[in-house]
């Protein structure tokens, strides 16, 4: 890191400033060559070298008013010697990216200035745009990225009470303008973007929040999904992502991940009942998080990151959908109530909607199954998620309920997608890119997968036999109930012969449930040699990577299976006998619980 910011000529006394930069001074980097550099005073700078050297390509482009100029002199209480009230100065300058030596200039005292030869000679334009008072602010230009005579250029009058936006477009280097402003566009502008593929996607920033165009500044919407009512004062797309990054005043960076269904959005597929835009490929990534409030980083706030997955975009025009718009959807709510109670529906049918939802299937190229979920959805354009994990494997109770299951993370490869509402169904395909700072092979990762699909059968088993054990627990309770209503009233439980064969068989199924798991509410610190507790192990430890298990990692899955494998036996011989024996003595009492079970088995392994 160093200060590149240009000197004055040597020809300026030292007494004198000479250079005029605004605390927001203009900076820009030349399209066709990366060592180029422009940066702006009242001049505009050129530096060929990465700011080693300066010229100066350009008169002074400002007013150059000196009762404009007394910033020595004055800044209110104190002298204010920091740059923030610097005035005529250059704040915005943007090379062409279609055509090299086509450069704008903007100023912070409304003046606009082109030139198409490199700096050679300069035009001023900023009296052909109609309407725009006199000596406004010119914070952003916006060269096209497809005609090297069309620019966008946002002007913003609010420091003199004026909040209006100013948005305009020309397509000749400047000799004519067409303001871009409609009726429902609110605050100031303050910056604009083009879409680089789609010429009439516009994005503009301004003091409430973004609005975006999808017919080159003819109408504007606002955009609200998951940006605030903010002041968007920087745009800049990332290309090679198809990203566009807000920066705003006050409530940090936002990033909108994929532009391309703004580029598919017209009336034709809006109209349709279901439609489906292109995916992007989806990343894998393994994300290295810091420890709880040990290190002072992680204790700051955060802004929330967008979800990890596949995003799936879907634009959805069906009746009874809800809307997105909270007011929108009160009114559509209370005239469908309201036409329920004049039609004739029987009443009480017409209660709350269930909140509808999509469903989407994930299939291997292959065409084996993978997942299967839903998803809330509304009116419009709405975003659902994969996050790349296959369907969860069976799960053992848990003390806590919020906990979701979570199914394991696919290897990387083409998946299959569909996703139906009613009888509308859409498909497409979706590539899941592996993290690229690994150099695991395909074929290793396939090998880990394999063994994530083997713990998971496992567990699959061990839970099967939990549930089990907790439908017998259940059954018991039951049993003993229904016995203190069938007996005489003055047999006591001690006396009960039938509730002695009941803890004779919770105490045979608890030494073997703790053989199998810890349920929950197991007390102190036990050692976790059961069976669930080994297949968590093995893996926990094949889940730090996406490479192929190691020798010791295939040890710790081989040590599970064969603990669950030893175990199985036993507990199918408890149901088939010790439940069995108890089974009969409860059907001479004619109470039909403990229903037969099928032996469990061991997982076939799979090649």
């Amino acid at each position: 890191q160093k200060s590149i910011r240009p000197a004055p000529e040597r020809s300026v006394p030292p007494t004198e400033e000479g250079l005029r930069f605004n605390w927001n001074a203009a900076i820009a980097l030349d399209p066709f060559d990366s060592k180029t550099i422009y940066y702006g005073s009242q001049y505009v700078h050129r530096s060929t070298d990465r700011g080693e050297t300066w010229e100066v390509i350009s008169p002074d482009l400002t007013s150059d008013r000196p009762e404009w100029q007394r910033q020595a002199e004055s800044g209110g209480l104190t002298l204010d010697v920091t740059g923030a009230e610097n005035f005529t100065t250059v704040i915005t300058i943007a090379p062409s990216p279609v055509e090299r030596g086509v450069i704008w200039a903007g100023s912070d005292d409304g003046r606009l200035h082109v030139t198409r030869d490199g700096g050679a000679s300069w035009v001023s334009v900023e009296g052909a745009v109609p309407g725009i008072p006199n000596d406004t602010w010119i914070p952003h230009v916006e060269p096209s990225r497809f005609d090297a005579g069309e620019a966008f250029v946002v002007f913003d009058n609010h420091r003199r009470a004026d909040w209006k936006p100013y948005v305009y477009r020309t397509t000749d280097f400047g000799r004519t303008w067409k303001s871009l402003v409609t009726k429902d566009l609110r605050g100031y502008a303050l910056v604009l973007a083009q879409d680089p593929k789609k010429r009439e996607l516009l994005f503009l920033g301004t003091e409430f929040g973004l609005w975006v165009s999808l017919d080159g500044g003819g109408s504007w919407m606002p955009w609200k999904h998951g940006v605030p009512t903010v002041s968007v004062m920087d745009l800049a797309i990332q290309e090679r992502h198809d990203a566009l990054v807000l920066g705003t005043h006050g409530r940090g960076a936002f990033v909108l991940d994929d532009l391309a269904p703004l580029r598919e959005l017209s009336d034709s597929t809006l109209g349709e009942p279901l439609h489906l835009f292109p995916v992007a490929p989806a990343q894998q990534y393994y994300v290295a998080q810091s420890g709880s409030s040990r290190f002072p980083g992680h204790g700051e706030f955060r802004g929330e990151n967008q979800p990890y997955g596949a995003r799936l975009y879907v634009s959805l025009n069906q009746p009874d959908l809800p809307l997105p718009d909270d007011e929108k959807e009160r009114t559509r709510k209370a005239a469908k109530r309201a036409s329920d109670k004049e039609s004739s529906r029987p009443e009480g049918e017409e209660g709350e909607e269930k909140p509808p939802k999509i469903e989407i299937q994930v299939t291997h190229s292959k065409g084996a199954a993978v997942r299967k979920f839903e998803a809330p959805i509304h009116q419009g354009l709405n975003r659902v998620v994969w996050d790349l994990r296959a369907d969860p494997f069976k799960r053992a109770p848990s003390a806590d309920e919020d906990d979701e299951a979570k199914g394991p993370e696919v290897p990387a490869g083409t998946y299959s997608v569909t996703l139906t509402l009613g009888e509308h169904t859409a498909e497409t395909e979706v590539e899941v890119l592996p993290d690229p700072r690994f150099d695991d092979s395909p074929a290793d990762r396939q090998a880990r997968w394999q063994a994530v699909l083997r713990l998971g059968r496992l567990q699959d088993v061990a839970v099967t036999a939990v549930e089990r054990f907790g439908e017998l627990r259940a059954d018991l309770e039951r049993i003993r109930s229904k016995r203190r209503a069938s007996r005489p009233e003055e047999m006591r439980d001690e006396d009960d012969e039938l509730f002695a064969a009941a803890r004779e068989l919770e105490k045979a199924l608890g030494e073997l449930e703790l053989r199998l798991w810890l349920p929950p509410k197991t007390k102190g610190y036990t050692a976790e040699a059961d069976a669930l507790s080994r297949i968590n192990r093995a893996r926990f430890l094949l889940g730090s990577s996406w490479a192929a298990p190691t020798q010791a990692q295939q040890t710790y899955i081989d040590r599970a299976a064969a603990q669950l494998a030893e175990l199985l036996p036993e507990i199918n011989r408890f149901f088939a006998e010790d439940v069995a024996v108890f089974r009969q003595k409860v059907s001479e009492l004619e109470i039909q619980l403990l229903p037969q079970r099928e032996a469990l088995e061991m997982p076939r392994e799979e090649s």
